[in-house]
């Protein structure tokens, strides 16, 4: 065996707790933990960030131990994406074992209802995603495809695409609140997408994008963003302004204006942060609170991330 790819045999582990059956989950989904709730039972410990939304789905950092234990049946789709240290590791169901080598651009699916016992000997650092079922079968509705949803057991699989999607999204867990929030409602659609693609029980062809937002859509969207208030930007809410789906909406949105929605309010954040840096005396805290982050430190980033260039920085260059 080499890289990533795993390997089945039969296990011969003395003095360990027996691996669970590999038949199906009975329990209905209802009577299964949350994945937030089994990851914080089996491993013992807190998210070093997490994120939970209405929808139901969720986006956790977490670092931890070395784990030696079997992770019970979930109500969520659970997606992994390593980022520490190369390691091996065994994950038996039944009287399978696969073994993988966990290293960056490798990932892990555990899917809805399943359960296994996990052997992994170094401490851990990964981003998870929570995926609800009917998530999942919505982006499969709204993208037009035919076939089942369901996704497959994956084991240390290499995939670097949709590694550095989930890796990404461990920077929305703090900062700016309504930019956070829509990145993530983005990025959830945009990872069931590639889960289809790539990691269901048959290969999933999408329909070709058609056309953008007609110019009034597109305007009342871009208003929404724009607004100053309490305003709802959420995926959901500019969704059904359009009268669109959220995956329908993202397509067409970024048809007509070359970015996602989340990109276009980054942008717009970013233009309204130079303009006050460069035409006001307010203070960097002030403008950061005027533009709703979460604090001077997560604004300072996300302005150096997108211009190379600390705020105060960029205030005395241009003034």
């Amino acid at each position: 065996m080499t890289g990533n790819t795993a390997l089945m045999r039969n296990p011969s582990h003395k003095g360990l707790p027996p691996p669970p059956d590999a038949q199906p989950d009975g329990r209905s989904t209802s009577e299964r933990r949350a994945a937030d709730a089994e990851m914080a039972r089996v491993l013992g410990t807190e998210p070093f960030r997490m994120a939970l939304d209405s929808s139901g789905a969720g986006i956790a950092h977490w670092k931890h131990d070395p784990l030696h234990d079997v992770v019970e049946p979930m109500r969520h789709h659970v997606i992994m994406a390593y980022n520490g240290v190369m390691q091996r590791m065994e994950r038996r169901s039944g009287k399978s074992v696969a073994i993988g080598t966990f290293r960056p651009g490798a990932l892990i699916i555990i899917p809805e209802g399943s359960s296994s016992r996990w052997d992994i000997p170094k401490p851990v650092d990964v981003v998870q995603l929570y995926l609800p079922d009917a998530i999942l079968k919505r982006v499969a509705e709204e993208a037009g495809t035919a076939g089942p949803a369901d996704l497959l057991e994956r084991t240390a699989h290499p995939d670097p695409i949709t590694s550095r999607l989930l890796l990404s999204a461990a920077d929305t867990l703090e900062g700016h609140g309504a930019l956070d929030t829509l990145f993530r409602h983005q990025l959830t659609d945009l990872l069931a997408t590639r889960l289809l693609a790539a990691h269901a029980g048959s290969p999933t062809t999408f329909q070709p994008t058609m056309g953008g937002l007609s110019p009034k859509v597109l305007l009342r969207a871009i208003e929404r963003l724009r607004s100053d208030s309490e305003a709802d930007v959420s995926l959901d809410a500019l969704a059904s302004d359009a009268g669109l789906s959220r995956f329908h909406f993202c397509r067409s949105f970024k048809e007509s204006t070359g970015l996602s929605p989340h990109a276009w309010l980054r942008q717009h954040r970013l233009e309204q942060a130079m303009n006050m840096l460069r035409e006001s005396d307010e203070s960097i805290v002030s403008v950061a609170a005027a533009l709703g982050y979460s604090s001077q430190t997560a604004f300072a980033a996300a302005f150096k991330k997108l211009t190379g260039e600390t705020p105060s920085d960029w205030r005395r260059r241009v003034r």
